[in-house]
């Protein structure tokens, strides 16, 4: 899949690896800093994805925050928000949830052909939905992605989506960032998942960059030879 869109992984996570404590409150693994660096990559890119648990469960909204990125885009030609993409297995989505109000952009869900209509009855007009097979692999959204015109896909998580990802060779580059703590509960959701990578003791990735925002390092990681 050479003209498949560029990957770009992002992710915070605790020094021992959790997105999160295994119940609310939700965990703040961000700085200022950081949320601003992600900001500043979201507005590079088409189109921002994350699974449908992360929908969820974070409630996120998925924008470019700041006006100067915004029309930045618009003078470069783009339209001022990316894309949202979201993928589904039962179609458990709130049409009130920020992923399909917040921001005047295309909101695209996949699901397995068999819940299309089900999820389009469901959302309305709130979102394009579109069934891939009778069981989505994230290598059809991507190259379905590539047919609509994205070239730059920026997936958030959670790590379900970011698992899949990785194992399947998808990603150009990764992002991760590290908060200074360590969360201890082997119920919390982990980064990633059991799986078989690329990157292994025999075959290591290449570390591009490393950043310090304050308390956090942040690590980024070249995946692909069409890291940019």
């Amino acid at each position: 899949m050479t003209d498949r869109p560029y990957v770009i992984l992002s992710a915070a996570m605790s020094i021992d690896g959790y997105l999160d404590t295994p119940a609310p409150p939700r965990l703040a693994l961000s700085n200022a800093a950081d949320f601003d660096r992600v900001d500043e990559v979201r507005s590079h890119c088409d189109a921002i994805m994350v699974g449908a648990r992360t929908v969820r469960a974070d409630n996120p909204r998925l924008l470019v925050k700041s006006d100067e990125r915004r029309i930045r885009r618009e003078s470069e030609g783009l339209p001022p928000l990316p894309w949202k993409v979201t993928v589904t297995a039962t179609g458990d989505l709130d049409p009130q949830s920020q992923f399909f109000t917040s921001g005047d952009t295309q909101k695209l869900v996949y699901c397995p052909r068999s819940k299309a209509r089900g999820i389009r009855d469901r959302l309305g007009e709130l979102a394009t939905v579109v069934g891939l097979g009778d069981e989505v692999i994230v290598a059809g959204i991507v190259a379905e992605l590539g047919d609509r015109g994205v070239r730059t896909l920026l997936v958030e998580g959670g790590g379900t989506v970011l698992t899949q990802f990785l194992a399947s060779d998808l990603v150009d580059e990764l992002q991760l960032a590290i908060a200074p703590f360590f969360v201890g509960d082997r119920r919390a959701p982990r980064l990633i998942g059991d799986g078989t990578f690329p990157w292994n003791p025999d075959h290591h990735a290449r570390l591009a960059e490393s950043r310090r925002l304050g308390d956090l390092v942040v690590l980024r990681y070249a995946l692909s030879e069409r890291f940019a």
